[in-house]
Parts: structure tokens; C-alpha cells; sequence
């Protein structure tokens, strides 16, 4: 049965502009967009795409790495903070759980909620990363790209849609453009790279960076790394997690004035505990704890992701200086650009009727999956 047309109405973000204006919805798509008169301020809530999560790990206490039922809480969850598509996204394990993660996802996938954020694929965030900048990531999965034959890797292609490499572990620039032929977007990140190596790995065809400044060599005036790599690159794209504890705020002008506005992608990299309060789990085998508004390495305090949802990072971002059509299209149209997705991330006729309303203080007030409204959390 085909539903009646919706409209929605209000401040309409678009890619350079907030206008006052309506979206008329039919069968899940956008079938028109109306502009109001350019001097007629905007009335009612503001109308964003719905935001795309490329690099997150879990939500409300469900893991991207457990059960279909618990793939069903964590998009049922995301789907509140106006996350209406993403990527779950595994840590690093053995190439068998990562095996297993791939086809959990993939048999999900086509039985996912209507009432959740929908899955685009799946993220690998690892096992090809520099032992000496892993973060959080077990060791003992950790392998060089040289010591694993493309064969073993077969299993993992379909649904991959993204997948984190340090660039100079032996094999990995072989491996990186392996990858980009079978389709797959590669990011450089946990990773040591000098900025020489660091370009060989954009040139063999990686194209993202794993959350820019963390677990990775920065900002040497002797030593450049993979951060300077990244920011002098106007063609690649770098992920933000905007929580103010991963990169601090003074920070972030130098990302915004050096990237062009296209290529940041805003991330919240949650885990699993995001969104419960204060606790203790694991995640890869290793044991973190969420205390206020941090996730850290129980034992040894390092960063383990985030406990924010993109609703939370746009706010942030604007709260910064950045205006709110490039913050709310580094949580929608960039990360669709880097999928290669032309129907989602934008309020345009013929795009997916994916939608997020916002009011003054950019709170999530309801969200629209393919055309039906679903309450915030």
C-alpha cells in the first residue's frame, strides 16, 4: 500500500545554506524541495539530513560485534540521536571472529528494524595496524598485511565497506590498492607513518583517516606523519570525533581552516557502553570503563572511543565556530560522498527521505527513516 505524501517544513539545511522552506515526501524518497522567499527567516525546527555514523562500535550498551538482537538495539538506539544509516565497525580480533562479525552483520542486514538507523556494510577497524599506535586494539590480533594472503581475506569483501591500515607495515601498500580494486574504501590511521609513507598509502589508493590525531604521528616540524599527510591532502577525507576529548577544541579551527569542507567526516567512534552512564565492559577481548563523559583502557587510561552520538558532535561543532550546513554535511553528505551513496546525506529531489528535526539548541526532536517520523530518545 503506497502512504500518503508528507510534508515538512522549516529551516531546511542544505549544503551551503539554511532557508526557510518545505520537503514534500512520497513512498520514502524527497519528491520536491521548496525554497521560501530568500528574505523570510526560517519558522519552526530546522529540517538536516539524517546523520551517517561510518566508524562506531556500539550504542546503549549493545555491541557491533555481538547478536543480531543486539545489532537490532544498537540501531534502534542510534536511530534516536539522529543517526538514520551507519557502519558498525569491528575492533580488531582474529581474521575466524572478524570472519564471523562480517557474516553476522551481512545475515543481518536484510532483516534489520525499520525502526533503526539502516546499515550501509560494515568497518573493519583493524587487524593491519602499528603495534606501536593500536590504541585500545588487542596485540595479539594485530598482523602485518605481508603475513596474510589475499585468499584469507575473501570472506571479509562482501558488505566491507570501509577498513583502517597502517601504510607502513610491510605489505600494506599492496594490500591498500588490493582493496580499493574489489571496492573497498581503505583509511590510514593507527599508524607511525612518516609522511612519506603516509603518501605512498594515499597513492596506492587509500582515501579516509581514521580518527585524524589519534594513535597516529602528528604534528613534528621535524618529523612530519600521517596527520600532516592527511590535512595537506585537500582530497582526502579525515574523521573528527568531536567529544573534545580525543582532539581538543583548540584544535579543531586548525582541521576546519586546512580541510577543504567536503572532505571532514565526523565520527563518534562510541562504544558499546555509550549512552548507559558509568560502567565497566569489554571490547576485543580488552576491559574499558566509562566514567562521566570519558571511555578509557581500564589499567592504563588510554582513550577506548567515545560515549557521544553525531547528534552531540554537530552540536559541538557548531558550538566551535563551524557553521551548520558544513557541520551537519560532516555528518551526512561527506560520509555518503566517501560510500559513493548519491541518493542520501542531502535534502534534494530524489534523495532518501532521511531526515532529522532539530530545534534552536540543535537537539533531536524526531527523526525520519524513509519517510516515517520516529520519536528522539
Amino acid at each position: 500500500m503506497t502512504a500518503e505524501p508528507t510534508t515538512v517544513s522549516g529551516g531546511l539545511v542544505l549544503h551551503d545554506r539554511v532557508v526557510a522552506g518545505r520537503a514534500r515526501v512520497a513512498d520514502g524518497w524527497l519528491v520536491s524541495v521548496e525554497e521560501a522567499a530568500r528574505d523570510r527567516a526560517p519558522e519552526g525546527p530546522y529540517v538536516a539530513p539524517g546523520f551517517i555514523d561510518l566508524h562506531v562500535h556500539g550504542w546503549g550498551g549493545h555491541d557491533a560485534m555481538g547478536s543480531a538482537e543486539e545489532l537490532d538495539g544498537m540501531a534502534r538506539a542510534l536511530l534516536q540521536h539522529g543517526v538514520t544509516s551507519f557502519l558498525p565497525t569491528a575492533v580488531t580480533e582474529s581474521l575466524p571472529g572478524l570472519t564471523t562479525f562480517a557474516s553476522t552483520v551481512r545475515g543481518w542486514m536484510a532483516a534489520a528494524p525499520d525502526d533503526g538507523a539502516e546499515p550501509l556494510g560494515f568497518n573493519l577497524e583493524g587487524p593491519f595496524l602499528a603495534d606501536a599506535r593500536r590504541g585500545v586494539h588487542n596485540p595479539a590480533w594485530i598482523r602485518d598485511p605481508a603475513d596474510v594472503a589475499t585468499g584469507e581475506l575473501e570472506g571479509l569483501l562482501d558488505g566491507l565497506r570501509l577498513t583502517t591500515v597502517a601504510p607502513e607495515r610491510p605489505g600494506a601498500i599492496e594490500l591498500i590498492g588490493w582493496l580499493t580494486s574489489r571496492g573497498v574504501r581503505v583509511s590510514l590511521g593507527h599508524s607511525a607513518a612518516t609522511i612519506v609513507q603516509a603518501g605512498e598509502g594515499y597513492r596506492a589508493g587509500a582515501v579516509s583517516t581514521t580518527h585524524l590525531f589519534n594513535a597516529m604521528s602528528g604534528v613534528d616540524h621535524h618529523a612530519p606523519g600521517l596527520a600532516v599527510a592527511a590535512l595537506t591532502a585537500d582530497d582526502v577525507y579525515v574523521e573528527l570525533i568531536a567529544d573534545g576529548h580525543h582532539v581538543d577544541r583548540a584544535v579543531w579551527p586548525i582541521i576546519t581552516r586546512t580541510k577543504p569542507t567536503g572532505r571532514l567526516l565526523l565520527v563518534s567512534d562510541a562504544v558499546p557502553l555509550a549512552g548507559t552512564g558509568e560502567g565497566r565492559s569489554t571490547m576485543g577481548g580488552l576491559e574499558i570503563e566509562v566514567r562521566g563523559d570519558r571511555a578509557t583502557m581500564v589499567g592504563g587510561g588510554a582513550l577506548a572511543g567515545s560515549v557521544i552520538a553525531l547528534d552531540r558532535a554537530v552540536q559541538n561543532l557548531v558550538g566551535s565556530g563551524v557553521s551548520l550546513p558544513n557541520a551537519v554535511a560532516a555528518a551526512s553528505a561527506n560520509p555518503a560522498a566517501l560510500l559513493g551513496l548519491a541518493d542520501s546525506g542531502r535534502i534534494a529531489v530524489g534523495a532518501a527521505a532521511d531526515l532529522v528535526e532539530l530545534d534552536d539548541a540543535l537537539t533531536v526532536r524526531r527523526v525520519m527513516r524513509r519517510g516515517r517520523w520516529y520519536p528522539a530518545g
